[in-house]
């Protein structure tokens, strides 16, 4: 048993990477029987449900007083709020394959707002790898217009947006990080996210509440929000924190190519959505391209240790 438990990381690792992948296509299917907002709204209502009761019974502690809490709040503001706006309106004019090609930057996006507002500059060969999976991008924007995939431009350039809005996530919970503990942080992310989409989604219905909660008897809807609500904003965060605890960042990195590989067979074989040459070509090049700005990543050594940034 002891032998077996050097594993567990990595088998977190695999389960957090799937759910994480499938999250697109529950996401896309969501977008089909409802507003973003409206999915939004039941996603994280469902995750700061689920956190509540844990915090109740006992399995996590929270504990915020006397503590920054503004900058906390501007945090939630970039994620969820501007990423989620971002991603899912953006799903709305791409594939669910796509969206996990193009969210798999946000480490890319990291290592570049870091080098510009932590002045924590990138290698040489970091900065080849950066190059490489932004070509890939590139790539895959240039060929687009001859497949005939539907939507248009504008879905990617919104996916960018939550990009760099997970980029500026980062940054900020670096500096948080060494104030509140990281379910503290997801726990006022899920508060936030369930009041900011409910109000905006009961807004938009005019504030009918019964037809706004009706769609929760539908049992497509029922299971988008479920899985996405508990599955993928609290098991995948458990499952996550807990590899990045017990591995490298450059290991983790691994499981972060392995999302945007679950995502692309989900969209192919579930919603039998194209995937072009062009495309493979893309996402190999972003996939090499973030393993790559990970694994050569500058160590941070602290006394006396060797301590990987997780980018």
């Amino acid at each position: 048993m002891i032998k077996l438990r050097k594993y567990f990381p990595h088998l977190a690792g695999l389960v957090f990477s799937s759910i994480f992948g499938f999250s697109f296509l529950f996401t896309k299917e969501g977008l089909e029987l409802m507003s973003p907002f409206h999915l939004l709204g039941f996603r994280f209502a469902i995750a700061f449900i689920t956190l509540s009761i844990l915090r109740i019974a006992g399995i996590i502690n929270i504990n915020l007083r006397g503590k920054n809490l503004k900058k906390l709040f501007l945090l939630a503001l970039f994620q969820p709020g501007i990423y989620f706006i971002c991603e899912t309106t953006g799903m709305l004019y791409t594939t669910s394959s796509e969206a996990g090609m193009m969210i798999a930057l946000i480490p890319v996006a990291v290592t570049i707002l870091a080098a510009v507002f932590l002045n924590e500059r990138p290698t040489l060969i970091q900065s080849l790898f950066v190059a490489l999976s932004v070509g890939g991008v590139f790539f895959i924007i240039f060929n687009r217009g001859t497949a005939p995939i539907d939507g248009n431009y504008l879905g990617l350039v919104l996916l960018g947006g939550a990009v760099i809005a997970a980029g500026f996530y980062n940054i900020i919970s670096r500096q948080l990080s060494l104030e509140f503990k990281p379910v503290e942080i997801t726990y006022v992310m899920m508060g936030f996210g369930a009041l900011f989409f409910n109000l905006i989604a009961i807004f938009r219905k005019d504030f009918a509440l019964g037809s706004y909660l009706n769609l929760l008897t539908n049992t497509d809807v029922l299971i988008a929000v479920v899985y996405l609500g508990v599955f993928s904003s609290v098991v995948a965060f458990f499952m996550m924190n807990y590899t990045l605890s017990k591995i490298t960042a450059a290991e983790s990195a691994v499981f972060a190519n392995l999302t945007t590989v679950v995502s692309i067979i989900a969209g192919v074989v579930f919603r039998n959505e194209p995937f072009f040459k062009f495309q493979v070509v893309g996402a190999v090049l972003i996939i090499i391209g973030v393993w790559g700005t990970n694994y050569f990543g500058r160590p941070v050594v602290e006394k006396g240790e060797e301590i990987y940034e997780k980018v």
